[in-house]
C-alpha cells in the first residue's frame, strides 16, 4: 500500500486533527501536499511536517478562497485530489438546541461548516475542470468531511443543531456535485467520522461521562477514534484505488451508527 499517492498532488483545508493526519499520511505515501488554514502558524507547521506549501485564508471569504486555491495551483501545478476538511464546533457562537438557537449562531456555525465547503468546492472544481486527464483518465478527486451527528444523533451529549444541519447538508452537496461533474471525470465523496481525538473534541475528552458513553457507542474505536483511522479511509478516496467510486458516503465510526446504547446521563 506504500507510495499509492506517488506523483499525485493533494490540497488539504484544515491543519489539525483529521486534516493533519491525512496530510501526513498522504505525504508519507508520496503525495505533494498544499495546506490551507485560517491559522497561519498551524498551516506553516503542518506544511513543514509534510515538506509542502501552505496559505492562510478565511475560507468563509470568497476572495480569500480564490487566492488560496490559486496559490495551491501555483505551488502544485495541478490538483489531483482535495480534502475539504476545515470546519469546527459552533458552541462558541451559541450553537445548541434549535429552540435556543439565534440567527447569528446559525449563520456563524453554517458559515464555518457549510459556506466554507461550498466555496472551496467551487474553486477546486473550477481548477480541476481545466486540467488535462491524468494517467487513469480522471481530472480529480474531491473529498468532503461530514459528521456522525448528522446521521446518528445523540442529543443528550451533542445537541448542536446548527452544526448537525450544516454537516448534513454536505450529503446533498456531495451527491449533486458528483452527479454534475462526473462528465468532467471529477469524483466527489464524503467521509462521516464519529467522535475523534481532535482539538474540536476537547469538551468531550474532558468529560468522563461522554467518554464512557462513546466507548459503548463506538466499540471498535474506543472512547475516541484515532484521526489516523479516518486518514486511512481518506487516502482510499484521494488515490486512484477509488477511481470508479463517486457520490458515496463512508462512515468511519467504530460502530456508532449501528450500536444502540442509552446516554445514561446520571
Amino acid at each position: 500500500m506504500a507510495d499509492r499517492l506517488r506523483g499525485r498532488t493533494l490540497l488539504v483545508t484544515g491543519s489539525t486533527g483529521i486534516a493533519a493526519a491525512t496530510a501526513v499520511r498522504a505525504a508519507t505515501e508520496g503525495a505533494r501536499v498544499f495546506v490551507i488554514s485560517r491559522a497561519a502558524d498551524h498551516a506553516a507547521a503542518l506544511a513543514d511536517r509534510v515538506a509542502g506549501g501552505w496559505a492562510a485564508a478565511d475560507l468563509t471569504d470568497e476572495s480569500a478562497v480564490d487566492a488560496a486555491v490559486r496559490a495551491a495551483m501555483d505551488h502544485l501545478g495541478r490538483i489531483d485530489a482535495a480534502f475539504s476538511a476545515a470546519g469546527g464546533s459552533g458552541r462558541r457562537f451559541g450553537d445548541g438546541p434549535i429552540h435556543e438557537l439565534t440567527a447569528a449562531a446559525w449563520e456563524a456555525t453554517a458559515g464555518l461548516n457549510l459556506r466554507t465547503q461550498v466555496l472551496v468546492c467551487g474553486r477546486v472544481i473550477r481548477a480541476m475542470r481545466e486540467q488535462a486527464l491524468d494517467a487513469d483518465g480522471g481530472r480529480g478527486s474531491l473529498l468532503l468531511l461530514g459528521s456522525v451527528t448528522a446521521t446518528a444523533p445523540v442529543p443528550e451529549w451533542f445537541g448542536t443543531h446548527a452544526y448537525a444541519t450544516a454537516k448534513g447538508a454536505l450529503t446533498a452537496l456531495m451527491t449533486s456535485l458528483a452527479a454534475t461533474y462526473i462528465a468532467d471525470r471529477i469524483r466527489v465523496n464524503l467521509l462521516v467520522p464519529s467522535l475523534t481525538a481532535t482539538p474540536m473534541a476537547a469538551r468531550a475528552a474532558a468529560d468522563a461521562r461522554i467518554l464512557a458513553y462513546a466507548a459503548r457507542k463506538q466499540p471498535l474505536a474506543g472512547p475516541m477514534l484515532d484521526p489516523d483511522e479516518v486518514a486511512k479511509a481518506a487516502l482510499f478516496f484521494l488515490s486512484d484505488e477509488s477511481r470508479a467510486v463517486t457520490g458515496q458516503s463512508l462512515a468511519v465510526d467504530g460502530g456508532w451508527s449501528i450500536v444502540s446504547t442509552g446516554a445514561e446521563l446520571t
